[in-house]
Parts: C-alpha cells; structure tokens; sequence
C-alpha cells in the first residue's frame, strides 16, 4: 500500500530524485511494485568484499545485476552497532562508484559529541576518510544526520542544519574544490517529516533529505512533493 501510494504521488524525475532504500528482502518487490514510475529502490546497506565465500553479504556485483541504481553507505546504525569503520565506507564508497552506482554517504555526529563542540571535526574526520575513492562526485551524495536527532523526534532546528551543511560544503571545498562543492547534494535526516520538511529543506545549503520512520507513512508523499517544489533539478 505505501509504494502503491509513493508511485501515485507521481514524482517527477526532472525535478528531484526520489529514491526508498529497501530492506534487502523487500528489494525485488519494491522494485516491481514501483515499475514505470519515476521511484528508484537503493541497497540499504553493501558487502565491502567482492564475491566469494562471505555468507550472508550482499556484493556491488549483485546489487547492479538486479539493476539496483543506488546504494547508502554509512549510516549511523552501520557505524554504531555493527562497527563499521571510516575505512570500512572508504572501501564501499570505491566499490559502488567504480560499479557506476549512485552512492549516498551519511555522515553525523552523536550528542555527546554535539555538546562537546566537535560536530565539524567528526563530520570532517568521516568526509576525509572516503574523499580519496570519490571519481565521480555526480554520483556522490552526502546526507548529513545528527545521530541524536534519528528517530527520537528531536530534529536540529533549521538554523543548526543549515550551520552544518554550511561547514560540510567548506570542507568539501577544501579538499575538492569550490566547483565541486557547489554542485554537490547535501541532504538533512534527522526525524524529517511532513510538518518540518519545508522550513528545513528552504535553508540555502539544505539540498534535500533522508528520512527515516516518517518514510513509512503514507503522507511521506507531501515530503515527496515538497522536495520537488523546494528544488527543481
């Protein structure tokens, strides 16, 4: 019923990208189930080895032969609860790109570290660890998420997301150039929802979202259409 209700929302391709990041079980479904619409099913997660004897991982091989066109790498929950390192999503960044996959790197800080002043250091700590393997920056996307704001209901207030991403786009104009910076997707996630997404997604360098539990609603389409009112590719 939700993808039902995703594809008849009708989004438009040329005015944003939307894109649901499906459990693997669900992906081949999500895939059917959208067909002939302009919503694209992503890997929520990938194997940072290729093929072999890895049971239970899922290669960049496997998600391109079903013709999966995005993969995330990075999220919070990866990095807290199943260890995954900076060079862990160094390695899946490589991969995904070098498979001509689109690659959604997320990227936060927790709220200790929020408090303790060093939201910038974390957020360029993880940016730097992946820099190196990024070939193609048009298919490379950071989405920036306060991990304190996941699904807590606690959302950064405008002003402090676009504080964020204003640091994370000098950073990447630092070390990849004042081009590359301006062209690059920023996306906010953080308890997004159809209530805030407007006053989040109208600050400069908010450049769209990543949303979580409110994704699997069925009014996640007023978040769709907002974003396609807000950017306009």
């Amino acid at each position: 019923e939700l993808l039902a209700a995703f594809k008849g929302c009708n989004p438009d391709a040329s005015l944003a990208d939307v894109v649901l990041f499906a459990p693997a079980m669900h992906v081949a479904h999500s895939m059917k189930e959208v067909e002939g619409s302009a919503v694209c099913i992503g890997a929520q997660n990938v194997s940072k080895t290729g093929e072999g004897a890895f049971t239970g991982e899922i290669s960049v091989n496997q998600v391109d032969d079903m013709g999966i066109k995005w993969m995330l790498v990075g999220h919070s929950e990866r990095r807290s609860l199943y260890g995954e390192t900076d060079e862990d999503t160094a390695t899946k960044v490589e991969l995904g790109l070098k498979k001509g996959l689109n690659v959604m790197f997320a990227i936060g800080e927790q709220l200790s570290e929020r408090k303790d002043g060093t939201t910038v250091d974390v957020c360029a700590k993880q940016i730097k660890a992946v820099i190196s393997k990024v070939t193609d920056w048009s298919k490379f996307s950071i989405a920036y998420e306060p991990v304190w704001a996941i699904g807590t209901g606690v959302v950064a207030t405008p002003l402090q997301a676009q504080e964020t991403h204003w640091q994370i786009r000098t950073i990447i104009a630092d070390l990849a150039g004042e081009a590359v910076a301006k062209d690059l997707r920023i996306l906010y996630g953080g308890s997004v929802n159809p209530k805030n997404c407007k006053e989040l997604g109208e600050m400069p360098d908010v450049d769209g979202f990543l949303v979580g539990g409110a994704s699997c609603k069925p009014d996640f389409t007023t978040i769709i259409t907002t974003a396609q009112d807000l950017y306009k590719k």
